[in-house]
């Protein structure tokens, strides 16, 4: 059976009630719906934790697609119990977790306003995230923190529009990235836009991000990788080169 996503209309669900629908060989959990996002574009996928009804809780170690981008499985940590299928849960996203990988995906956002290269590959982590570019451009990295900041403290306003896949199929330079293509086959692309009108960035992409760029707080480059004649990977980190470890 298919998972409604819940994460795809409201990125704060933090908790949310549902039913099992089926176990997987390997003990993956499926649910008629779910506001757990599963791994995809870069971004990891969701723990937590679910409860019961006699108030007993399964852990949930990752959240990751099934054979197609509408199954959604929930992968348990070792040695949990097993739901029945039928049963009611409520859901309970690890939300300190949720919520850094929101902030840092939207400053890997904020970074490619700021470089406006094609990508060429990204990961979202907790404390830090790469985005790899097709430049051979020479950069200065303080340079970049600073104009990403000013977006930051800007306050610049966050939000989803959403088009069908032929929309995008009719407008295929919209997307940036040149390996990582945004999920299709749903019937409707999510752009994720900043500033009033999208005056700052539209992009078609399917993770989580805040409301508003403040939310991403005190960011920096932390270093800038050589990586081929035309390659640069950009290692994003929260706080400052003071307050952050060296890398």
């Amino acid at each position: 059976m298919t998972t409604t996503a819940l994460f795809r209309d409201d990125f704060y669900l933090s908790t949310a009630e549902a039913v099992v629908t089926g176990i997987g060989a390997d003990g993956g959990i499926e649910l008629d719906q779910t506001c757990f996002y599963a791994t995809s574009g870069g971004q990891p996928g969701d723990s937590g934790s679910f409860e019961r009804e006699d108030g007993s809780r399964i852990e949930i170690a990752t959240t990751r697609h099934g054979d197609t981008k509408d199954i959604i499985i929930h992968v348990p940590t070792a040695d949990q119990p097993a739901p029945r299928v039928g049963e009611k849960l409520v859901l309970h996203i690890d939300w300190t977790r949720r919520y850094k990988l929101m902030r840092m995906h939207t400053a890997c956002h904020l970074l490619s306003v700021v470089c406006q290269f094609p990508i060429t590959g990204a990961a979202v982590g907790e404390e830090e995230s790469r985005v790899d570019f097709d430049m051979s451009e020479t950069i200065d990295k303080d340079a970049v923190t600073s104009a990403m900041m000013a977006l930051v403290e800007a306050n610049h306003p966050i939000y989803l529009q959403w088009i069908t896949d032929a929309e995008l199929a009719a407008n295929p330079d919209i997307v940036k990235s040149k390996n990582v293509r945004p999920p299709v086959g749903l019937g409707r692309v999510s752009l994720v836009c900043i500033g009033e009108n999208a005056a700052v960035d539209s992009q078609p992409c399917g993770g989580t991000h805040v409301s508003e760029t403040q939310e991403v707080g005190q960011i920096f480059i932390a270093k800038i990788e050589k990586k081929g004649k035309e390659n640069r990977r950009f290692r994003i980190r929260f706080g400052t080169p003071e307050t952050s470890p060296v890398l």
